[in-house]
């Protein structure tokens, strides 16, 4: 819940959501400036969850096909009960210009941690493995010799030099078939 005072009194806010409640499907609002276009909503479905887009380590977006253009970013994605449920990103664009129905939000849930960081700390503290993890496709089985895929292991294509995993002697081409006796 986000709540603002000016002289003459409160300020309306904008309820927080769960990004964790979305589902696939969804319908959602995107509110901004697109090109400098005041108060502008546009609405569309949730496309998927957890999308990585290269935008960092720590990527999870909602993607929608709700217009996202450029002056939308920071302002809020809402689902169909008005909570805020996303903080409007980034598009996928092949021009640069404008949206052709993909863009992405993050989600409220992690901007919500970040922000009791940030108000907690000062400054945002996340951990560190230094690997990149995938499933073990059919495909990726083969090569590796270890019969059935599945996604109840984890393989390691990257291990970052001079990381925690690389310290504690993980390396590329090993599989993680189990978590703290999980």
């Amino acid at each position: 819940l986000i709540k603002m005072r000016r002289s003459g009194g409160a300020l309306p806010f904008a309820r927080l959501g769960s990004s964790s409640q979305l589902d696939v499907g969804d319908w959602v609002m995107a509110i901004g400036n697109p090109f400098g276009l005041e108060h502008t909503v546009t609405a569309g479905i949730v496309s998927a969850k957890g999308r990585v887009i290269g935008a960092g380590p720590y990527d999870s977006f909602i993607q929608t096909d709700a217009s996202i253009n450029p002056g939308n970013s920071g302002g809020p994605l809402i689902n169909a009960v008005g909570e805020v449920v996303g903080v409007n990103s980034a598009i996928f664009s092949q021009s640069g210009g404008g949206n052709i129905g993909i863009g992405f939000a993050i989600p409220i849930d992690l901007a919500k941690k970040v922000a009791e960081q940030l108000r907690k700390n000062g400054r945002v503290v996340r951990g560190w493995l230094g690997i990149r993890a995938q499933d073990v496709s059919p495909q990726l089985a083969a090569s590796l010799g270890v019969g059935r895929p599945g996604g109840d292991r984890a393989h390691v294509p990257v291990v970052s030099e001079g990381s925690p995993a690389a310290d504690a002697g993980v390396k590329v081409r090993d599989l993680i078939v189990e978590y703290n006796g999980k």
